[in-house]
């Protein structure tokens, strides 16, 4: 495609969450939103695009270079195949991808031999902490990366009512903490420190309205010796004004010192047996979601798709989460460490 074309961008779902999709296409140089599908047509009309509520339709009368899937694991594979079959060639995907890897590893041949490109929309490696942590650690800042420690504290767990008011069918999700959220964490610590090779889980339900597991340890053995501890609990709180800026705190320790995540977005380095810190990232100053990740990996497919530059998850390598999360499953039922199965 030239790179003084400007991208055509279509989105379908128009839940709770598309609103840092939308807000961000609305900003993002070279693309133009083009048009919102939605089964209420009434949530389609509200993002002030051209509304549809047949996605087939709207893909032939909009002609769109770029589809967003805003959709839950349901709908999705349907979604890609009618965007495949109406000659869509880049597709973006929410997580969690697809109902199964059966059935990611379908769509994703369907879209190989339709020369399609699928991305799937994993945003918390591309939160500027995260970047910041990457570059610290490639830079020698905390010499060899030893340990590794995410506390997973939303505080948005408890009660009858919980998650009613946002996302309510994350009651009804028969796995929650791992598929829903941990995922996050699982590829963020592939970004940090290369693909596992063994887990461990150990996982469980506090809240009894929910249908899934809310709360767990997930401990990863990633290359290099590195061990990665996930300590997830949605029912309890870490320190911060906006509980879902970072949804808690985070260590990355060193032979020659350690990396600390504020809840505030800040990153703090401090040298091994020293006791004064050196911020090397500041509070974070954005209002919307996770420090404008959302921005930043749409804006990174947009680069990919008009530069040719390197794309960050696209769907053939986010197999790797899925065959993960289903290890961490097996591991907490069998209670086990279980050896990742090279693909």
């Amino acid at each position: 495609m030239s790179s003084k074309q400007d991208i055509k961008v279509a989105c379908v779902g128009a839940g709770y969450f598309s609103q840092f999709h939308y807000e961000s296409w609305s900003r993002m140089p070279r693309a133009v939103p083009v048009a919102s599908c939605n089964r209420d047509i009434k949530k389609a009309k509200a993002t002030g695009l051209p509304a549809y509520q047949n996605l087939a339709r709207m893909l032939k009368t909009e002609r769109p270079d770029l589809l967003d899937i805003i959709l839950p694991p349901i709908a999705q594979a349907d979604a890609i195949r009618t965007a495949l079959r109406c000659g869509l060639k880049w597709i973006i995907c929410q997580k969690p991808f697809c109902r199964s890897l059966d059935e990611a590893e379908d769509v994703i041949a369907q879209a190989d031999a339709a020369n399609a490109t699928i991305v799937i929309h994993e945003n918390f490696r591309f939160q500027p902490w995260y970047r910041a942590i990457k570059t610290a650690m490639a830079q020698g800042q905390i010499g060899t990366p030893l340990q590794a420690t995410f506390r997973l504290r939303p505080g948005d767990g408890q009660g009858p009512r919980a998650y009613l008011d946002r996302q309510p069918y994350f009651q009804e999700l028969p796995r929650f903490l791992v598929h829903e959220t941990a995922v996050h964490f699982v590829d963020t610590f592939r970004f940090l420190f290369g693909s596992p090779s063994a887990v461990y889980s150990d996982l469980r339900k506090v809240n009894p309205v929910l249908a899934g597991e809310d709360a767990g340890y997930i401990l990863l053995d990633h290359p290099n010796g590195v061990k990665a501890m996930f300590d997830g609990n949605r029912c309890l709180d870490h320190s911060a004004e906006n509980l879902r800026q970072t949804m808690g705190e985070a260590l990355i320790e060193g032979t020659e010192g350690v990396l600390t995540l504020y809840g505030d977005g800040s990153v703090e380095r401090r040298g091994f047996g020293k006791q004064e810190r050196q911020q090397i990232l500041p509070p974070s100053t954005h209002d919307g979601f996770g420090g404008d990740c959302v921005h930043a990996l749409q804006s990174h497919v947009i680069s990919g798709l008009l530069n040719g530059t390197p794309l960050e998850n696209t769907a053939p390598d986010y197999l790797d989460v899925i065959r993960i999360e289903e290890t961490i499953y097996r591991s907490a039922a069998e209670g086990r460490k279980i050896t990742l199965e090279t693909p």
